[in-house]
């Protein structure tokens, strides 16, 4: 669970930050984009539905790992965006897919056996990239960090006067 807060507190820093020069970007685009961090996350939806079971229901193969790709961010977010507004869909998508970027980029930099990340650039290319391996995903530093930064941006927002 550390691995989501840290997917949604990430888009929080950044969109916060840069919600003080973009006059649209307030507190509710703000949670869009943090919703967007999460998308990659539905890849543990099998720890309580098993995607056979999800699949035989809906009478197709089904397999939760696309979650955690970038096609996948890409069809969720267009899927969770037809439930807003028509005149808010380009924002809705582009935040919900910027969320869910910066998650694929945070998973991109763990520890992988081999040296390389997974291949979250699916389906545009089967590619796995070079990892720095900088963490492992059990490490509780990095959600520390995280929340430190995130409280930092928080406090800075609500005592920054607006220009």
């Amino acid at each position: 669970m550390a691995d989501l807060l840290t997917h949604v507190l990430v888009p929080f820093v950044l969109l916060t930050v840069a919600s003080w020069r973009v006059d649209w970007l307030d507190r509710r685009w703000v949670v869009v984009g943090m919703g967007g961090g999460a998308i990659p996350d539905l890849v543990k939806v099998d720890l309580v539905l098993e995607a056979d079971s999800v699949g035989a229901m809906l009478g197709v193969p089904l397999s939760y790992g696309s979650f955690s790709t970038l096609g996948g961010v890409l069809v969720v977010a267009a899927l969770i965006t037809l439930a807003f507004r028509r005149d808010h869909w380009r924002r809705v998508y582009g935040l919900l897919v910027a969320g869910g970027l910066s998650a694929l980029v945070l998973d991109g930099l763990r520890v992988f056996a081999d040296g390389h990340a997974s291949a979250w650039l699916y389906p545009f290319t089967n590619w796995r990239p070079p990892t720095p391996s900088l963490y492992v995903s059990s490490d509780p530093t990095v959600l520390v960090v995280t929340l430190a930064l995130a409280m930092v941006v928080l406090v800075a927002d609500r005592y920054r006067e607006p220009s």
